[in-house]
């Protein structure tokens, strides 16, 4: 008997309206445990080499985790991954909230979707049964709005709701899934994806409990988390979410600001964490089980930027992106637009980041007023940003440009290509690889884009010594360096946040630093919930497969090592605060790149060599790359 899964994956295929059911086998889970370790299996398997990313042999597949459905902080997360409309190679988002609990308690493990319907669908699953519904009169509609009909339909109003949004519906490239109406599997366009498949939401409702191999083993490390939250490094995200490291960003000129022009913002205090308690966030959420309840609920009843609760409220990186990036320090406006995200279903680390690109345009004169039809786009304009972001989300006038994406706008454009600030086309997240110097290695050889969740960052080597050692991480660096033992650093820990997320696990709970629970941890999570003799080498063996897959996806295509560069804004010297005149050195960068291909098994061209993808039982994917 399997312990952690139901043994059961759902495979849609929407051009012929045919479901199916897959029982992998136990081999399967423990060679890839699930999210978008899993889901980059079946993405091999199933899509063709040059897939077209809105057509219908492209694959979506949302998959959770064997500790997926415990009671146990960290364990409610769907990895999803596709090719990516945004970037054309890899893309997956992880997401939380509730849904990832419910898909496991009606009985399937994970969702595989391919093809193409010939007019809007959704998916109803519950307790091992599965069917198709019409739903067109669901498109074109804002998720909560969505999610009552759904409910309403269905008479339940326990259902559980993942879906795309009308921004994906009218092609913007970072549409994204947007589940109990707040909750984002943001980054990469998989909203878009779903969206080109006509298939509007997956509804999910279940009393199919999934039976773990040590109840007990997993209560007490529940009840570890609740005695020692308070002591912990997330401890402030319980209080103010992931916008408590706002202003600590800031203090160390990392916080950025006008497109990258700077790393500090004279306005930091008016998007902080702090005031948004004191001023639009009269709650906290939760996802389910988590004790760290670290998502803000805000609120704004008066003036021009109204927000509702249930659209929950920003988190770090949209208090960065639709905030600082463009200069804007009225919170209230980023929460506008924050909602406005979640009502059109758009990852706002993109759409963010693609604003500020146009009004960088736009300050330098690389973009008219009548080009924007008539919006004063310069940096601090929060009306001006506001109504863009709706603009985006409606795809329409300059909106329908942006919608595109940075790179993508200044290539139809033909400006401010050098502007840009993005990686294989994905929008830079807020966190400087200036101060944070590794990260601008793993956000050039990530394979699907700038991402600051697939490595733990710089200060974390010096400040989490005893998490650091079982790692046989022993001699850390200074935050600015780049050198080999930086770069085993990079790699190490990419490979145990890889794995976290195959077992789509919360990395806010589950990782190698900071996190409530360490790397000792993770394993007797993965032990307790599958009854596996797991050992933390064979787990970081798993991410590291989760990886190769990923990038010999890419290779397939031809996508390797010229696809890992930097845009020119991080060469170029930052000004102001303390990173002032600071910039990534490229012949440090590219000399650190060099030094991780090799470390990882990987051949110039930053393909992974026949000799590695054997090594992770990966020769079938070799023998496809014909290396």
């Amino acid at each position: 008997m399997l312990h952690g899964y139901h043994g059961k994956i759902l495979h849609v295929d929407l051009t012929a309206g045919a479901l199916t059911v897959e029982e992998p086998g136990e081999a399967i889970y423990r060679k890839y445990l699930g999210g978008t370790g899993l889901g980059a299996y079946y993405l091999f398997k199933h899509t063709p080499p040059h897939a077209d990313p809105l057509g219908p042999e492209n694959t979506l597949s949302l998959i959770t985790g064997p500790v997926a459905g415990a009671a146990i902080p960290g364990q409610s997360r769907v990895g999803a991954i596709a090719v990516s409309p945004l970037t054309g190679v890899v893309g997956e988002a992880s997401g939380g909230g509730f849904w990832a609990a419910e898909l496991k308690n009606t009985g399937f493990d994970g969702i595989v979707i391919r093809g193409q319907a010939a007019r809007p669908v959704y998916l109803w699953v519950h307790d091992g049964q599965a069917e198709l519904r019409d739903a067109a009169s669901l498109w074109g509609k804002f998720a909560a709005e969505v999610e009552d009909a759904i409910r309403g339909e269905l008479s339940d109003p326990r259902i559980h709701v993942l879906q795309c949004g009308p921004a994906a519906e009218a092609g913007v490239r970072f549409g994204a899934l947007i589940n109990n109406a707040n909750r984002a599997n943001g980054r990469s366009g998989m909203g878009t994806v779903m969206a080109s498949k006509r298939l509007k939401a997956i509804a999910v409702r279940g009393s199919l409990r999934p039976h773990f191999a040590d109840p007990k083993a997993l209560s007490a490390l529940a009840r570890w988390g609740a005695q020692h939250l308070a002591e912990s490094s997330v401890s402030g995200m319980h209080d103010f979410g992931t916008a408590n490291v706002l202003l600590p960003q800031n203090l160390v000129g990392g916080l950025p600001t006008r497109n990258w022009s700077s790393g500090v913002f004279e306005g930091a205090g008016l998007i902080s964490g702090p005031y948004m308690a004191e001023t639009i966030r009269p709650a906290t959420d939760t996802c389910f089980a988590c004790v760290v309840a670290c998502k803000p609920v805000t609120e704004v009843t008066e003036g021009p930027f109204s927000v509702e609760r249930r659209y929950g409220g920003p988190e770090y990186e949209t208090l960065a992106t639709l905030g600082s990036y463009c200069g804007v320090s009225d919170v209230k406006a980023v929460a506008r637009a924050n909602q406005l995200c979640n009502m059109y279903g758009m990852d706002t680390i993109s759409c963010g980041a693609t604003v500020a690109w146009a009004m960088d345009c736009y300050e330098h004169g690389l973009i008219t007023r009548e080009q924007t039809g008539g919006i004063d786009l310069r940096f601090g304009n929060a009306e001006a940003m506001v109504r863009i972001v709706e603009l985006i989300g409606v795809r329409e006038g300059f909106g329908a440009v942006l919608g595109e994406g940075s790179a993508r706008a200044a290539q139809a454009l033909g400006v401010g290509q050098e502007l840009v600030a993005a990686i294989k086309g994905r929008e830079l997240p807020a966190h400087m690889p200036q101060v944070k110097r590794s990260l601008a290695l793993m956000y050039a050889v990530n394979p699907g884009g700038a991402d600051h969740t697939v490595s733990e960052h710089d200060p974390d080597y010096a400040g989490f010594p005893e998490r650091m050692a079982e790692l046989d991480l022993l001699d850390p660096q200074p935050a600015n360096a780049l050198n080999a033992e930086k770069v085993r650093y990079a790699l190490y820990t990419q490979r145990l946040v890889s794995a976290v997320d195959s077992a789509s696990l919360c990395w806010f709970v589950f990782g190698g630093a900071w996190q409530l629970y360490g790397p000792s941890q993770f394993v007797e999570a993965i032990a307790a919930a599958t009854g596996w003799n797991v050992s933390l080498w064979e787990l970081m063996k798993v991410g590291e497969r989760r990886i190769n897959l990923m990038r010999a996806f890419n290779a397939r295509d031809g996508v390797g090592a010229e696809a890992d560069v930097l845009p020119a804004k991080l060469l170029k010297p930052l000004v102001g605060g303390p990173s002032d005149g600071v910039a990534v050195p490229l012949e440090e960068f590219e000399a650190a790149r060099a030094t991780y291909y090799r470390m990882a098994g990987w051949d110039e061209r930053g393909h992974p060599t026949r000799a590695k993808l054997e090594e992770l039982a990966l020769g079938w994917v070799a023998d496809e790359l014909g290396g």
